[in-house]
């Protein structure tokens, strides 16, 4: 159902093109639904009609966290480049005569990794994830804007939180260290995402691992 209803939302004339936002706190898995929509949109209408492009690539390196002192914060709002994003999600809108390149996020590295992503101007469709699409914060208050719809997927804590410490001891924390961060940056982020959820067009519910 949720794919057809994302096929419904690509523009039939070509040269036009859709923006659709998906938020959510840490570890919801929305990157997991945006692939699976974009998938499921070329599988139906073609090759690379649809692409996906998460807002993660717009973390802030790594290098810059530890001048402004947030590498503890890592994942809080400010801890992003949010008036780049902006500037990509405007040129999605407008530039689709020609490739438009996008960071993406190497969770091997903990770095964003410039124009990991590309944008072919055959595609009609943009699926873009992220924690802070429905924010009101300075920057982030312009996103949804530039959306044609948002959706917000809806996750239970419990499950949020197993997976985000399996990603964190994955990514080389000790399970010590990734439930602290948990307590100390996941949860505050998390009850932040939520206060959002007032601004999307559509909650999805999941409850269970995918």
């Amino acid at each position: 159902m949720l794919v057809d209803d994302v096929v419904a939302l690509v523009p039939a004339v070509p040269g036009r093109r859709a923006l659709l936002g998906l938020a959510g706190a840490p570890a919801a898995g929305k990157s997991t639904l945006a692939r699976r929509l974009v998938t499921g949109v070329n599988e139906r209408l073609g090759a690379d009609v649809a692409a996906y492009v998460p807002m993660d690539g717009f973390h802030l390196a790594n290098a810059q966290l530890d001048r402004l002192g947030l590498r503890d914060r890592k994942g809080a709002p400010e801890t992003f480049d949010v008036e780049g994003y902006v500037h990509l999600l405007r040129r999605l809108r407008v530039e689709r005569d020609r490739p438009v390149y996008a960071p993406e996020f190497d969770r091997l590295l903990e770095e964003p990794v410039a124009a990991g992503l590309v944008v072919l101007p055959e595609a009609r469709l943009v699926v873009t994830e992220g924690n802070y699409l429905a924010d009101d914060g300075p920057g982030w208050d312009q996103v949804r804007d530039l959306l044609d719809e948002l959706w917000y997927v809806d996750t239970p804590q419990p499950l949020r939180e197993r997976r985000l410490l399996s990603r964190h001891v994955d990514g080389g924390r000790t399970e010590s260290e990734a439930r602290a961060f948990i307590t100390t940056s996941e949860r505050p982020n998390a009850r932040r995402v939520e206060r959002g959820m007032r601004h999307s067009t559509r909650i999805v519910v999941t409850e269970r691992d995918t």
